[in-house]
């Protein structure tokens, strides 16, 4: 099958999918073509996924599509962005019709659940690799962003934490449990936050997606802000699942393991005094912002040592 054959069979579909107003031309160009409303700033990012790195060896192609563009769209939630298109750079070991029916499949799904369009790419042969960069648009000047947090704003988390690690033991057990199937289900379909992230806009004083865990994405946070913080960790929401399968090692994988692709916000007190309900609900405080350095725990309690998080060019064992 010849590239473009490859390119019509399979994402001409995806991209005709699901337009947007603001995508004036999609696939069959040279580029495609946005056009960003006047009182609308233009938000955009990048991503890679390997094979072995990212994902695991002969992963399910819905799975590594899902994950793929989840990945990305996380970084437009951390911004506050609303999605437009993405674009996708696929580099193959070879064209497998059937692996490509099930990657278009997922991608189809996840582009769909996202409210993101295909807008154009490239695919080529070498060891499986899967690059996305998405686009969005936020109000002028409304972009979130990780610079912003201030001494004394409250520091939360969105939804469960350490759900996507603990689910690494369970990637190949032929008869998972109930608890196992849910912690599958984290890693496997992960859920951007974008109505969330959109919602913080005029709330948040900073804000970061968690890809490579708590520790390590709040640290983002603090470095940029030059601030420190303090967490509280019987305030970490684990979800039950978690704790049945993880037991003691529950809070040290919500704090430094990846994948889940919640929201970690600072938000002043007089803000969140005034958040709605529905949108406080989502949220947990765990911790406040202070005037050190780095991440401190109530207490001066100290975990097991191990990684912060996930590092490309560190150690991860």
């Amino acid at each position: 099958m010849g590239e473009f054959d490859l390119i019509r069979r399979y994402f001409l579909p995806v991209a005709e999918q699901r337009g947007h107003p603001d995508l004036l031309l999609a696939l069959g160009d040279d580029c495609a073509i946005q056009r960003v409303p006047a009182d609308q700033d233009l938000v955009f990012s990048v991503d890679t996924q390997v094979e072995g790195v990212h994902f695991p060896r002969h992963y399910r192609p819905e799975y590594t599509a899902w994950r793929a563009l989840a990945a990305a769209a996380s970084d437009l939630a951390a911004m506050g962005a609303t999605p437009v298109c993405f674009t996708l750079a696929l580099t193959l070991p070879e064209a497998d019709e059937n692996w490509l029916e099930g990657f278009g499949r997922g991608l189809a799904q996840a582009a769909s659940q996202f409210g993101l369009a295909l807008a154009g790419g490239d695919t080529t042969r070498g060891p499986l690799t899967i690059s996305i960069q998405v686009h969005g648009t936020v109000p002028r000047g409304q972009g979130l962003m990780r610079s912003g947090a201030q001494v004394n704003d409250l520091v939360t988390v969105s939804g469960t934490l350490g759900d996507a690690g603990a689910a690494l033991d369970y990637l190949d057990a032929p008869t998972p449990g109930d608890d196992e199937r849910a912690l599958l289900s984290r890693y496997h379909h992960p859920l951007p936050r974008l109505e969330l992230g959109q919602a913080l806009r005029g709330v948040a004083s900073a804000c970061i997606d968690i890809s490579d865990g708590l520790i390590a994405d709040l640290g983002h946070i603090l470095e940029r802000s030059g601030v420190g913080a303090t967490l509280n960790l019987e305030r970490l929401p684990l979800s039950r699942p978690l704790r049945r399968c993880a037991g003691e090692r529950a809070p040290q994988l919500a704090l430094s393991s990846g994948d889940d692709y919640e929201l970690c916000v600072t938000v002043s007190e007089a803000l969140w005094a005034k958040l709605p309900e529905v949108i406080k609900s989502r949220l947990t405080v765990i911790g406040r912002i202070d005037g050190g350095e780095g991440v401190r725990f109530e207490d001066g309690v100290v975990l097991n040592s191990g990684p912060p998080g996930f590092n490309h060019f560190g150690s991860n064992s």
